[in-house]
């Protein structure tokens, strides 16, 4: 089974939070962790708003970069290329989402296209992002089944 993971998703893997437990748990039973080649800055950019903010110590910053790095080369990113950003700008339209869940969601629709939706799990902390990709894996089953 393939787990593609947003953002939101991503940190819990390195952040020690609500959720993270959980997230864990399907990173160590999926086959394959995927995500988008824009979590990379994103989950970056979300460990040093979390050091500023005051909710990660030092050493926590730095455990969490650290790991994060060890851990990125072993993801099936999907890279955000021209096409894959205007398939990304159709679904926010359709579903209202922002830019960079867009982006996700078309990541997560080119995964699940390439390895089959039943073969393919989707995780986020985001309720919209998980109803449009509800929406999306029934709209993908009609066209694989």
């Amino acid at each position: 089974m393939k787990l593609y993971l947003d953002t939101s998703s991503l940190v819990k893997v390195f952040v020690a939070e609500t959720g993270s437990d959980a997230v864990r748990k399907l990173v160590a039973r999926a086959a394959a962790v995927c995500t988008s080649t824009v979590a990379y800055a994103e989950a970056r950019a979300t460990f040093a708003r979390l050091r500023r903010a005051g909710q990660l110590d030092a050493s926590a910053f730095a455990s969490a970069k650290r790991e994060f790095e060890a851990y990125w080369p072993t993801y099936l990113t999907v890279n955000a290329t021209g096409s894959l950003c205007r398939e990304a700008g159709e679904l926010a339209e359709q579903f209202g989402l922002r830019g960079f869940d867009g982006i996700h969601l078309a990541s997560f629709a080119q995964v699940a296209r390439e390895a089959g939706i039943e073969e393919t799990n989707f995780s986020s902390f985001d309720d919209r992002l998980n109803e449009a990709a509800r929406g999306l894996r029934r709209t993908l089953a009609r066209r694989q089944g």
